[in-house]
């Protein structure tokens, strides 16, 4: 570790201005970690950008600094940092644009935490992928330290929101000790945990269209494998229509893991150009999601994964084979795990 706190210093050091990037689809810990290092690197001096391919989800939108997210890489930038993603397959956008070109001529530090890693970053000056911590904002909060920069209450805040973003509040099994005692020395320097609970609240509050649509998407659920998983299909419509105001993933599954008898939650979104991707969550019982998502090509934890389909395969082969192999997967944990 210390070596690549030695590589990642002398490219901040040289760096006048970085740009850091978010994958094609942000969240809590993504943004909360990209805001973070902004706070940090800016206090150095130095001139930081932050790029998504995407709008910031609504959802996202109680975090100060959300709307300095550009979609389109600055003109000019010494190095670039990648936050909570750490494969290509989450920067398609970036790739069919041929920006990414811009990023393999400088240096390039990928900061990430998860299990499992389909097509990685393979222009990368220095990876960083800790799946023991809970979030990539826990990562950047202990490099930070072993980097001896100054951390200012307000990066500290973004570091907290990405934590309590990837655990659920504390709540699942990424949460562990360390997370607990990083928690109590945000909380000792002053972090206000509860006002920026009840920012997410404000923003989490949905519209009436959406309650309604939450309506729908729990009566189209479907449950297999003995009602040990249940799922949902989302088409490019419903997208359109419900994606800017909620995202449908978390608008539901928390309710499915909530259903007696389910261990794991799939969304699949359909896209009209043949894409399918998908959000897996399982309850702590169930750690199967990053088997599942690697199973299709993509990565994450073994409680909160996703992936993405660009093959063109019919959505009912594919909903099929996920369904079959997360069936696999519960079954060799036993019925009652």
């Amino acid at each position: 570790m210390t070596e690549d706190i030695d590589k990642i210093k002398t490219i901040i050091d040289q760096a006048e201005s970085l740009v850091i990037l978010q994958a094609d689809n942000p969240d809590g810990d993504s943004l909360g970690s990209a805001l973070a290092l902004e706070s940090l690197l800016g206090d150095q001096g130095k001139k930081v950008s932050l790029y998504c391919a995407v709008d910031m989800p609504s959802y996202l939108r109680y975090m100060s600094g959300w709307d300095r997210v550009q979609k389109e890489l600055p003109n000019k930038f010494d190095a670039s940092i990648i936050v909570d993603a750490s494969t290509m397959t989450l920067f398609e956008r970036l790739e069919n644009s041929g920006e990414i070109s811009w990023l393999k001529s400088k240096p390039c530090i990928v900061l990430d935490h998860h299990q499992t890693v389909e097509n990685p970053i393979y222009f990368s000056s220095i990876t960083i992928n800790d799946p023991t911590k809970s979030s990539t904002g826990e990562l950047i909060y202990l490099l930070s330290k072993q980097l001896e920069w100054n951390i200012s209450v307000q990066a500290q805040e973004f570091m907290m929101t990405s934590i309590l973003g990837d655990t659920q509040g504390l709540s699942n099994q990424l949460t562990t000790a360390e997370t607990y005692r990083v928690m109590a020395e945000m909380v000792d320097s002053g972090v206000d945990r509860p006002m920026l609970e009840e920012l997410r609240r404000q923003y989490n509050k949905m519209p009436e269209e959406i309650f309604r649509y939450k309506a729908d998407l729990i009566n189209r659920t479907s449950f297999t494998a003995n009602g040990r998983v249940a799922h949902v299909i989302i088409e490019q419509s419903e997208i359109n229509q419900y994606s800017p105001l909620y995202n449908p993933a978390p608008l539901i599954q928390n309710d499915m893991l909530q259903t007696e008898g389910v261990k794991v939650a799939i969304v699949f979104k359909h896209y009209s150009d043949g894409r399918i991707t998908g959000a897996i969550r399982c309850n702590p019982d169930a750690p199967v999601g990053g088997k599942i998502a690697d199973h299709l090509g993509g990565g994450g934890h073994d409680f909160a994964s996703g992936f993405k389909d660009v093959s063109g395969k019919d959505i009912s082969v594919l909903v099929s084979d996920c369904l079959q192999y997360s069936e696999e997967l519960l079954n060799n944990i036993g019925n009652n795990a």
